[in-house]
């Protein structure tokens, strides 16, 4: 029997949390054990085991009454194992009871189960490449969370960092620095220089920990931003020399600024670039292609992204 096991008030909540974070060491043995059996080549059924118990416990707590508070606490548990066994799209279903089923109002819920419920959530909306909805869950995460909890500030940063960046908005060198996340630093030094050599060398030195974080690919896509940028200083410089022409902009003149990167590549590659960022609205402008040059807009030749991610 399930049922003996859940809170009906405040005191057996608190019990129940107890009970629940006494599973979750006992699931860090369980990872250890995991571990050791996938090294043998064996499934690791530890964790699947504590998955299935707790999804069973789930569907108690969702029913009526005081049960249902605890029901967000479950399921962010529910969001460390599925996490850990990297079977990450079984939180799909748990997400679905927690947001459509008429029967829980978030506001109901403990503060702290809140932030991490938004903490998972918004993990999974960068998985998804979904950057407005990955922004709200984790800006959420981070105003709610415990200001003295710098730890769990990390965390949460960990994640928001890439999702700002690829909305163009770049975190302060103080913030990286007081929460240790100076990996991102060279990234942010790139976007704002225009440097593509700085953020593929920034990418290579901390390639395991960006993959192992699940955030890789969504930097490697920022080298879009750091190309507009380059091509927006090159555009300042001609027209400090010559306005009249700064909207004309020679591909051989972005070759060679590319070349002086240690970034080797030919016209047809730079033209190939300029389209993209045409294309996603990057860069506002046409291809004279006889001349081989870039027509630019000669209004808002290089449009902000203004908190909204890079068209697909």
């Amino acid at each position: 029997m399930i049922s003996p096991l859940i809170p009906n008030n405040c005191m057996l909540l608190q019990c129940f949390h107890s009970g629940v974070s006494e599973l979750g060491i006992r699931l860090g043995f369980g990872s250890i054990a995991d571990r050791e059996l996938a090294s043998n080549g064996k499934s690791p059924e530890k964790l699947k085991a504590a998955g299935s118990f707790l999804m069973k416990v789930f569907g108690v707590l969702a029913g009526k009454g005081s049960k249902r508070v605890g029901a967000l606490y479950l399921t962010c548990q529910l969001f460390k194992i599925y996490f850990k066994l990297g079977t990450v799209h079984l939180c799909r279903s748990v997400i679905r009871s927690i947001e459509t089923a008429r029967i829980f109002d978030f506001e109901e819920f403990p503060k702290r189960d809140k932030v991490t419920y938004m903490y998972y959530t918004g993990r999974l909306e960068v998985f998804n490449e979904n950057f407005p909805a990955a922004d709200q869950k984790l800006s959420y995460a981070l105003i709610n969370c415990n200001p003295q909890s710098e730890a769990n500030i990390r965390m949460i940063l960990k994640y928001l960092i890439p999702v700002k960046l690829s909305i163009g908005i770049l975190p302060k060198d103080w913030l990286l620095e007081k929460y240790n996340l100076v990996e991102y630093s060279n990234i942010v030094q790139a976007l704002r220089r225009g440097d593509l050599r700085l953020l593929r060398h920034a990418l290579e030195e901390h390639e395991d920990q960006f993959l192992r974080s699940g955030v890789y690919l969504v930097l490697e896509k920022l080298e879009l931003q750091v190309y507009q940028r380059l091509f927006k200083k090159i555009y300042i410089i001609q027209k400090q020399k010559d306005p009249s022409k700064a909207h004309q902009m020679k591909l051989d003149v972005i070759v060679k600024a590319l070349k002086w990167l240690e970034m080797d590549m030919d016209v047809d590659e730079v033209e190939c670039i300029v389209a993209i960022l045409i294309h996603k609205n990057l860069v506002k402008g046409y291809f004279a292609h006889k001349s081989k040059v870039v027509v630019l807009s000669k209004q808002d030749p290089f449009p902000k992204l203004n908190g909204k991610p890079v068209n697909s």
